[in-house]
């Protein structure tokens, strides 16, 4: 199992409609492709030098190949969705993790 973690810094001053279309748009449009089986948004509680609000997305997807074809079939078009609705409000880098072990009581 893997997960495509996505780390975002949103300026404050699109942030409130930014979480909003996060949660309402694009979560269910990233689900949407098939490749990811969850999906979970959190916020990062460290204050960032340059401003701004930081979120981690992580979306899990089952192996190498799954996470392959959305960077081939779904990844530009999404990716663009965002830099279409808050051009230079910001900046994402992204992180491909290896579930070692998971364990639920």
């Amino acid at each position: 199992m893997l997960i495509y973690n996505v780390t975002i810094n949103i300026d404050e001053s699109v942030h409130d409609q930014w979480l909003d279309w996060m949660k309402d748009k694009h979560l269910p449009d990233m689900l949407a492709t098939g490749k990811f089986t969850h999906a979970k948004m959190v916020k990062v509680l460290v204050e960032e030098d340059m401003g701004g609000i930081t979120y981690s997305v992580q979306y899990t997807t089952e192996n190498r190949d799954t996470l392959e074809a959305y960077y081939k079939e779904d990844a530009e078009r999404l990716r663009g969705d965002a830099q279409k609705m808050f051009p230079n409000k910001f900046v994402a880098f992204r992180t491909e993790l290896e579930v070692i072990s998971q364990q639920i009581p």
